[in-house]
């Protein structure tokens, strides 16, 4: 961590929700003018889409059925805690982006499925991380130590999966069964690199829906905020203003001394409420360290 060069990663699952949360750090940063450089967890992949197509099939061909994104081994997550830890000591660093479809083809300028080159990251207030593994620790690596604020999105897992299933159907054009065989491959590395992840952050915000979700397989659609609950656990609830967010969260209570829940159309609303004073407490920092 450093107080001159502060870092702040949002990390969760495929599906989990992250890029939502990203929008709402968006317009923190631009109420307050903050400038924030961005990173993506997808530009640290290994491979490209057709590499990682090809790797898994080597490794299908080896008996390994669970090779996935999920894992270390796909990732360069040793690069990834270096620009880290560059950015934590000098305020720079590198990055990519990894081109999704060909919407961003068009604006990037390479093929959907492969990287743009690495190039320099803007001179910014602060480093801002989005990906599936922003608090990862293995034998190589120790990414939350690094980071000065560190928030995990975690749906409960039926959401999640159904989340991820029509994301999935409607943008990459799979089938229900294709993403199942997705998640069945990717479930050791989920438990073994993504979970753990949130006992190091300092908040999580966990989706509950209301309705059912027995088997999401078969969901229509996914259940809106309004048929969700938003659990927010602070790992540290010294300093938090409880009485405060419940003022202004209406309906909102607490189910542990560290655990505030809200209703699901509030998200937005209670992370802007809970980070703008802890990016304030940061950059304050910074203009003290400088």
């Amino acid at each position: 961590m450093s107080k001159k060069f502060p870092i702040i990663v949002i990390t969760g699952s495929s599906g989990a929700g992250t890029t939502t949360v990203r929008d709402t750090f968006d317009k923190i940063f631009s109420r307050e003018k903050i400038s924030a450089a961005f990173i993506e967890g997808d530009a640290f992949h290994k491979y490209d889409r057709a590499a990682m197509k090809a790797k898994i099939a080597e490794e299908d061909a080896r008996g390994n059925r669970h090779y996935s994104h999920f894992g270390p081994d796909a990732n360069e997550l040793e690069i990834l805690e270096s620009v880290f830890e560059e950015y934590g000591r000098r305020g720079k660093g590198k990055t990519r982006h990894y081109v999704h479809d060909d919407r961003e083809s068009a604006r990037y300028g390479v093929p959907a499925g492969t990287f743009t080159d690495w190039e320099d990251l803007p001179a910014s207030d602060l480093l801002f991380y989005e990906g599936l593994h922003g608090c990862a620790v293995t034998d190589k690596v120790n990414l939350p130590r690094h980071v000065d604020l560190k928030i995990g999105v975690v749906p409960v897992i039926n959401l999640e999966w159904i989340q991820k299933i029509h994301r999935d159907k409607a943008t990459r054009g799979y089938t229900t069964e294709d993403v199942g065989e997705t998640i069945l491959r990717r479930m050791p590395d989920y438990m073994n690199y993504i979970c753990p992840q949130f006992s190091h952050t300092n908040i999580n915000f966990q989706r509950v829906p209301t309705v059912d979700t027995s088997n999401p397989f078969i969901a229509r659609w996914i259940p809106t905020p309004a048929e969700s609950m938003l659990v927010i656990r602070f790992a540290n609830p010294r300093g938090i203003d409880f009485p405060y967010l419940l003022s202004m969260l209406p309906g909102s209570f607490m189910s542990r001394a560290n655990s505030i829940v809200v209703s699901g159309e509030k998200l937005d609303l209670a992370m802007q409420l809970i980070f703008t004073p802890l990016i304030h407490k940061l950059l304050d920092e910074k203009r003290r360290a400088s």
